[in-house]
């Protein structure tokens, strides 16, 4: 999630934008912009660096799982079909 610092940061750098004539109403600007970027900003859907980063060690560890076992699944493929192929084949002589 944003810092709640630089969300004040930007509310404050809107309301120093307003003209002195309507100053008064700069720190409730401020504060309605600040409410404002808050709920806008709780509405979309961030997740942290550190739980990024946490998810992508699970994938990764998660494909390395998959390639291993793609790996055995070849190997008893081949093996399976290595037996088929020493197996004689049943001849249509015997009775």
């Amino acid at each position: 999630m944003i810092d709640a610092k630089k969300i004040e940061d930007i509310a404050k750098q809107i309301g120093n934008a307003i003209p002195p004539q309507v100053r008064q109403f700069a720190d409730d600007v401020e504060a309605k912009v600040k409410q404002v970027l808050q709920s806008k900003l709780a509405e979309l859907d961030f997740v942290s660096r550190e739980e990024f980063d946490v998810q992508r060690q699970v994938l990764l560890r998660t494909r390395e799982k998959l390639e291993k076992l793609e790996q055995q699944l070849a190997a008893l493929m081949a093996e399976k079909t290595q037996d088929l192929k020493s197996q004689p084949l049943p001849s249509s002589d015997q009775e």
